[in-house]
């Protein structure tokens, strides 16, 4: 069978980079059929409730994970170079729907917020392609800046960057979505970071960060009271406190083992976005400890030969690209379970693989086949 590798051409005989890097897919495999499951059992009382169907959110979740392990399987084929070629082509399309999802005309608005964009048969959510969009972009630009020397030159290395992220900033400011803006400056961040940007550089912003990011956060009535909901949730659990105080509750109701699965009580109307932004909590209420377990460890096992593939590529370019991919995948991980368990204050982000949502779930598979592709360009450099 030909194969696509990392430099592109067909070689008859080897593995394709889709199932050769099965650290990542085999996770991916179990982490999805997992996010399945769940997505129906944290979503059947809603789904009756709004749609007179047990049936309607599990349909929707299986037409969007077959079309993503498509698309994984698509970027796992194209060679990673090529979008070495795209960068700019993807970030000015991502910076074009993130202006697009503002039109009222075309944005969808919900819980005052105007984050998708209606494409019919799902709505899409154009900031977490520009995650994708800002990884490609960034590992192009640092590594045309190494291919010079001009990593160590603040104006080059650090300035084009900030304001590219200061564009797409402003424009996810404008949805409102804080959060997202955080998670995109940590990944851009990493990834300067890694690349070999000196260190004094990237520190030297936080005098303009910190006071901007205090105003947007502690002069923001909504996010004001997130915090002090996440700092005192039992004060106030029927108010600022109720999402997070009922989380709590189903990690502690499902123990060790858990009640079993579809047996939460916790979906029925207590807790907010069961199927979404906490379906962590079901999952720790239905499979307990131990099923909370396999599933970071499933995390780790990507994460760890995501961490693997960046030290062995073959360029400069796949390396920061699959840091980037890393760091992205990692920072949803560790930001939802967080927010879940009480440990980070509330932030509306979905569970990679496992969460309802047809964008994100594409958005990370997509991710997942680049990811693929660099690996196994590496591997067949080696050999």
């Amino acid at each position: 069978m030909a194969n696509t590798l990392g430099g592109g051409e067909y070689i008859p005989g080897r593995l394709h980079p889709f199932f050769k890097e099965k650290t990542i897919l085999f996770p991916v495999l179990i982490l999805t059929g997992i996010g399945l499951v769940m997505v129906y059992s944290a979503s059947c009382a809603i789904s009756m409730d709004e749609h007179n169907t047990l049936f309607y959110y599990l349909k929707r979740q299986a037409i969007f994970l077959f079309i993503s392990f498509g698309i994984m399987y698509v970027t796992a084929s194209l060679p990673y170079k090529l979008y070495k070629s795209m960068a700019y082509i993807i970030l000015i399309a991502a910076i074009g729907l993130l202006v697009a999802v503002l039109i009222p005309t075309l944005g969808i608005k919900a819980n005052n917020a105007r984050r998708w964009l209606d494409c019919g048969l799902f709505a899409f959510q154009p900031a977490e392609f520009a995650k994708l969009a800002m990884i490609l972009f960034m590992a192009y630009s640092l590594s045309k800046k190494q291919e010079i020397g001009k990593l160590r030159d603040f104006s080059i290395s650090v300035l084009p960057h900030a304001m590219v992220f200061g564009l797409m900033a402003i424009l996810i400011l404008c949805q409102p979505d804080f959060g997202t803006i955080v998670v995109l400056g940590m990944i851009c961040w990493g990834m300067m970071f890694t690349a070999g940007v000196p260190l004094l550089y990237l520190i030297s912003p936080l005098p303009l960060i910190i006071p901007v990011a205090y105003f947007l956060v502690f002069k923001v009535n909504y996010r004001l009271e997130r915090i002090i909901g996440f700092l005192h949730p039992w004060e106030d659990p029927l108010g600022i406190g109720f999402q997070l105080t009922n989380s709590l509750k189903a990690f502690g109701s499902g123990g060790l083992f858990g009640k079993g699965v579809g047996l939460s009580m916790q979906k029925m109307h207590f807790l907010p976005e069961p199927h979404t932004d906490f379906i962590f909590s079901i999952i720790g209420e239905e499979l307990g400890l131990i099923g909370v377990t396999v599933i970071l460890v499933l995390y780790g096992l990507i994460l760890h030969t995501g961490t693997r593939i960046a030290r062995q590529a073959d360029t400069f370019f796949g390396a920061v690209t699959a840091t980037g991919i890393t760091l992205y995948l990692g920072l949803q991980v560790i930001i939802n379970t967080g927010v879940t368990l009480g440990v980070l204050p509330t932030k509306g982000l979905t569970l990679p693989f496992i969460s309802y949502g047809g964008t994100s779930l594409i958005i990370n598979m997509a991710a997942m086949g680049i990811l693929m592709n660099i690996g196994a360009s590496a591997n067949h450099v080696k050999k």
